[in-house]
């Protein structure tokens, strides 16, 4: 896939003004009972959260890459007002009840697809029926929890090798520069059949931490190309991923990023021993 970017189209998007460069981000989500507070990760989210229009320019856009928007080509919201989905089962009813009313944008979600190609040099599908799932709302709702900047969501298409995944992430750099959060929510290591009650965030499973580290070694070293190879690791990833849709959102943050920006990563734990809860802020 080549990058065909057209960034005079971003002249078209009034609401996005020329920003300082953005940093970008990847955020290990883990189970959504994480979106509710009294735990770390919730904390760390918050924190996280404040340094935006302090340490950190305030977003005018977030375009968030979520595990759990899987679709045949790519699509973006397009909705005035997305939807908060409960995408999940058997969890309390307090977790149902969370709301995340950010607004979407249509005119910057009509640019930005026009903006990007995927294959055969398409643009992006625009959506009307998806909106805002608990990878995206969990982690968003903890850090800018006025839901007052607006969101797009970004689907992902399964069927494509993990290489255009990474190259289709490299058009969304130009984006950071007009004020836009690239959000990827996923885990680094999910095997939710491998999960055990109980165990601390310091257990994991010898797999979970020889995947998580070796892709944390990739990170911190600024290899972000060889991310992109994790399915040569064979019967590892399969351990790690039995499939791998909560690695993918990795793949876009790490596109959009630089290798040679400051990074710095946190949540360097596990849950249940088998879900790797590795984040990485860039810029």
């Amino acid at each position: 896939m080549q990058a065909q970017i057209d960034s005079a189209l971003l002249d078209h998007i009034p609401a996005l003004k020329k920003s300082d460069r953005m940093p970008v981000l990847f955020v290990g989500h883990g189970s959504p009972m994480n979106s509710l507070p009294g735990n770390p990760y919730f904390s760390s989210w918050q924190a996280l959260g404040s340094e935006f229009g302090s340490k950190m320019p305030l977003p005018q856009l977030i375009l968030c890459i979520s595990a759990h928007w899987l679709t045949d080509g790519w699509h973006l919201t397009s909705m005035a007002q997305p939807k908060t989905i409960h995408d999940f089962g058997g969890f309390p009813q307090e977790l149902f009840d969370q709301q995340y009313p950010a607004p979407g944008d249509a005119d910057a979600a009509h640019t930005i697809s026009l903006m990007i190609r995927q294959r055969a040099s398409q643009p992006l599908g625009l959506d009307n029926s998806w909106g805002l799932d608990h990878g995206s709302w969990g982690v968003l709702k903890p850090m800018f929890p006025r839901a007052d900047i607006p969101v797009i969501q970004l689907s992902m298409d399964y069927s494509r090798p993990p290489e255009e995944h990474y190259a289709f992430a490299q058009q969304l750099k130009l984006l950071r520069h007009r004020g836009v959060l690239v959000v990827g929510s996923g885990n680094i290591v999910h095997n939710l059949q491998q999960m055990q009650r109980g165990a601390s965030g310091n257990q994991a499973y010898d797999w979970a931490l020889e995947f998580d580290q070796t892709t944390g070694g990739h990170i911190q070293q600024g290899n972000l190309d060889g991310l992109q190879n994790f399915l040569k690791l064979g019967s590892l990833t399969k351990m790690a991923h039995p499939t791998h849709e909560h690695y993918l959102p990795l793949l876009y943050a790490a596109g959009a990023a630089d290798a040679g920006e400051q990074m710095r990563m946190f949540n360097t734990n596990y849950q249940g021993g088998s879900i790797a809860m590795r984040s990485v802020l860039w810029g």
